[in-house]
């Protein structure tokens, strides 16, 4: 994963009411409901919105335009598990915080960067239908685990601008009882942000774990019945090998099976805790080791009918997160891991790569999204690694979104753009231009014909 987080590799510098009869079910919580404590610190009001962004300069819609499904009410687990039917792009949003951030680069937050409504239905332009918002859980970091009232409002403002753009939304919680979004980010622990803002006790404490399934359950309750949310993601990149530096899946399962390093052994009761309030919407759980393809075989599947697993695809990341000077090609002959002889690399590699999605499926009869993936812009040949790739992920069937659809935020292009597609392959360039890379993705996108039903503004 990149953007704002580099894939797991360093600089960060980096949701609807319905109208009239669908507001009862999307209402926010009543502020007295939601306690007034922030990571420990008293809460302040909110920041006021920042005024919206001029929207990107884009090519015209595709064509066809998507049809509209004949109900919001649809089945949501059909968009899982009958084929690809979702094809889509994520947000992404953490806290900001002003020692770190500024108050410019991120916007004034709570929550940066930020999105408008133009963003939203430019994205819905493209011909996406999905969006996954990567972003905070909606409970505090430190205890007292409680909802926080910053990170709810705000996701209740973006899921907002989803459905008046008529996109599906999975939540993806980044964030959540003893894991800070600096987790993801941890090789930078000491380098750009100060240790102290790593929290990753979650795996070690039984607390933070029952905290994060209440975390879920209230998500849950608050969201069931949302039309546009079409999926909990229970958390982005789980990671506890990284922590326990052990990175060959079979040896971190043979040392760690069952302790509170192993995700399998409690995102259970997460979906456990779900279901006591929402026993429909789609659950997604993503893998160890960042969610990489290679570990998805260690996953357990658990006995819930609804549930899609998940993988993060960036492999291999020689080539996906090369800095410009590198100039490895697709397809063409690199070392494809560190330290190894340089080797071929192209479609039957990419196909090979992706096999243990057809393998799991096939094994456990259970639907398997791709929920991120992508390529910084200037690597060469990325039109056509990603057009092979993603032909490969409609013939397995599956849904994928790509990393990362960036707010129309002029401060942000500054210091985070590798994943921004739309700016082309030269590095130096900052405005949106048509390009190869951004042609792929509009091609399948435009393959979509679901959407949520209009609402009206």
């Amino acid at each position: 994963m990149f953007s704002f987080r580099l894939h797991h590799m360093g600089v960060v510098l980096l949701f609807w009411v319905l109208a009239v009869s669908l507001w009862a079910a999307c209402r926010p919580v009543a502020p007295a409901a939601v306690p007034s404590t922030v990571e420990g610190n008293t809460a302040t009001a909110p920041a006021p919105e920042p005024s919206a962004a001029p929207a990107a300069t884009l090519p015209a819609p595709p064509s066809p335009s998507p049809s509209p499904m004949p109900s919001p009410q649809a089945d949501k687990w059909a968009l899982w598990s009958e084929g690809t039917r979702l094809r889509g792009a994520n947000i992404y949003q953490r806290r900001v915080f002003p020692p770190l951030d500024g108050t410019d680069f991120l916007g004034p937050g709570p929550l940066g960067p930020p999105y408008s409504q133009a963003d939203f239905d430019a994205l819905a332009a493209q011909g996406v239908n999905w969006v996954n918002f990567s972003v905070p859980g909606l409970f505090t970091v430190s205890p007292p685990y409680r909802p926080d009232p910053q990170v709810v409002r705000t996701i209740d403002r973006l899921l907002q601008m989803a459905a008046r753009a008529r996109l599906y939304v999975v939540l993806s919680a980044r964030t959540g009882p003893g894991r800070s979004e600096f987790s993801i980010l941890r090789e930078g622990a000491g380098d750009w942000f100060p240790k102290s803002y790593l929290i990753e006790t979650v795996w070690q404490d039984p607390a933070a774990r029952r905290a994060w399934a209440a975390m879920w359950r209230y998500t849950a309750q608050r969201y069931a019945h949302n039309p546009v949310v079409v999926g909990y993601d229970l958390m982005v990149e789980p990671n506890a090998n990284d922590i326990v530096e052990v990175w060959a899946p079979d040896e971190f399962v043979a040392r760690y099976r069952d302790t509170g390093y192993d995700w399998t052994s409690w995102y259970p009761q997460i979906v456990a805790a779900i279901r006591e309030v929402d026993p429909h919407t789609p659950i997604l759980v993503g893998c160890m080791g960042y969610s990489a393809v290679d570990w998805l075989p260690t996953m357990k599947p658990v006995d819930d009918p609804r549930v899609v697993y998940t993988v993060h695809q960036y492999q291999p990341d020689a080539y996906t997160h090369q800095e410009p000077e590198n100039h490895l090609p697709y397809p063409g002959k690199w070392a494809v891991e560190e330290g190894a002889a340089p080797e071929f690399f192209g479609r039957s590699r990419l196909v090979a790569l992706l096999q243990p999605i057809a393998d799991f499926r096939a094994r456990y009869h259970v639907p398997v999204a791709v929920n991120e993936t992508g390529v910084k812009r200037w690597a060469p040949g990325a039109d056509a690694f990603m057009r092979d790739q993603l032909a490969e992920m409609e013939r397995l069937g599956v849904n994928y979104a790509v990393w990362m659809w960036y707010p129309a935020w002029p401060p942000l292009a500054s210091g985070d753009h590798a994943f921004n597609f739309r700016l082309g392959p030269d590095p130096t360039h900052r405005q949106d231009t048509p390009n190869a890379l951004w042609t792929v993705y509009r091609a399948f996108w435009a393959r979509n014909r679901l959407r949520p039903a209009a609402i009206q503004p």
